[in-house]
């Protein structure tokens, strides 16, 4: 069952394109992290959700030697097959053999150095789809003198995934903004009592050099915070960050708190957006998540959004197509804005072909993520 089709509609520019020029279609992708062939994570709602979009069967293909000759079909979970993330070579020449050209539009798996990603355009023209150039397009402006007042706002769970992102915009955001579970371990860092909230300690000592240095006066943390005693509570206390109680975890930002990031994010002109406040899934822990989703919609500046659960926020507030772009890349946008590389992106530069604007967006990328600005050529 898809709970969430915002990829699959992301997609489909790129694939009714293809459709319009006469081309045939195999489309690829992954879910989750099978280790082996799992009915849990079968590809078939995708097929069905395909279908319904095109008007027509797209069979799921689970031989891949053995694709049927129809205008879209699906390959069943790359995942499926160990080569797909080992970049085992016999599986790229696998994929290789079934087309003619490769179009990458999975910007939320360029970040990963998998078969499927980072195979195929050294062997086959290659280009990069409608959605993955609009992402760089829209994820450099984040890099490339972004409009200011400039505040990201950054929440979810894990420090790990979000502290190369604060090291490389702290220079050049005006505020950080820091919620969700992953505030805590800030809160530790300066000190505080965090109760049985989450923390994470491997990254304590990283977060404490951030509050300790240049910029630090730009990250901005909540001054209390919302306790219970499980994820699950139906009700929820407040506490001043230096009264977080031994017993309880701490589970969305303060309502006062709350509306400072709103008002900071409203005034803003260019806005990032990763990661909920707090658990917004149960009501008694969703305000601060709420007021940031509704300040991010108000905000007049140029606002982006990422991640599956910040799309699922937003959604749930009814503030999904409110912002002036949502990245469908979690882990990658986040890569993305660190300044690394990406992977798939790196592909499709050094592959045999690269063509068309998915070239020169794929060239754009490549630019922003070292700072400079593109060369009229590549704009």
């Amino acid at each position: 069952m898809i709970t969430d089709d915002f990829r699959i509609k992301a997609f489909l520019p790129t694939l009714e394109r293809v459709l319009e020029r006469g081309g045939r279609a195999i489309v690829c992708s992954h879910l989750g992290r099978p280790k082996h062939a799992d009915p849990k994570y079968t590809l078939a709602p995708v097929a069905a959700a395909l279908s319904d979009a095109l008007a027509g069967d797209v069979p799921l293909v689970f031989d891949y030697g053995k694709v049927p000759e129809v205008r879209v079909a699906l390959l069943e979970n790359l995942r499926f097959h160990p080569g797909e993330t080992g970049n085992d070579q016999a599986f790229v020449e696998t994929l290789v053999s079934l087309a003619d050209a490769y179009v990458n539009d999975a910007f939320g798996s360029c970040h990963r150095p998998h078969a499927s990603i980072v195979g195929p355009p050294a062997r086959l023209p290659a280009a990069a789809g409608l959605l993955l150039e609009r992402e760089v397009e829209n994820l450099s402006r984040l890099l490339e003198e972004p409009a200011q007042p400039y505040v990201v706002a950054l929440g979810g769970n894990k420090v790990a995934d979000k502290i190369g992102v604060v090291h490389n915009l702290i220079g050049r955001a005006d505020r950080i903004l820091i919620g969700g579970g992953m505030c805590f371990t800030f809160l530790k860092a300066k000190g505080h009592r965090i109760g049985r909230s989450l923390l994470d300690e491997e990254h304590i000592d990283d977060v404490r050099r951030l509050l300790e240095g240049p910029g630090a006066e730009r990250i901005v943390l909540p001054e209390e915070v919302v306790c219970g005693p499980s994820i699950d509570a139906r009700e929820g206390s407040i506490h001043p960050v230096s009264e977080i109680p031994d017993d309880e975890l701490g589970l969305d930002i303060g309502p006062a708190s709350a509306e400072r990031y709103g008002e900071i994010v409203r005034s803003a002109r260019t806005v990032f957006w990763n990661g909920p406040m707090g658990v917004f899934e149960n009501e008694p822990f969703a305000n601060g998540t709420r007021v940031v989703a509704e300040a991010v919609a108000a905000c007049d500046g140029y606002t982006v959004t990422g991640g599956g659960d910040t799309s699922a926020a937003s959604a749930a507030f009814g503030l999904a197509d409110a912002v002036d772009f949502a990245s469908t890349g979690g882990g990658a946008s986040l890569e993305f804005l660190e300044g690394k590389t990406l992977p798939g992106i790196a592909a499709l530069l050094g592959g045999s072909g690269v063509g068309g604007s998915g070239g020169r967006g794929a060239e754009r990328s490549g630019r922003a993520q070292r700072g400079g600005p593109p060369t009229e050529k590549e704009t």
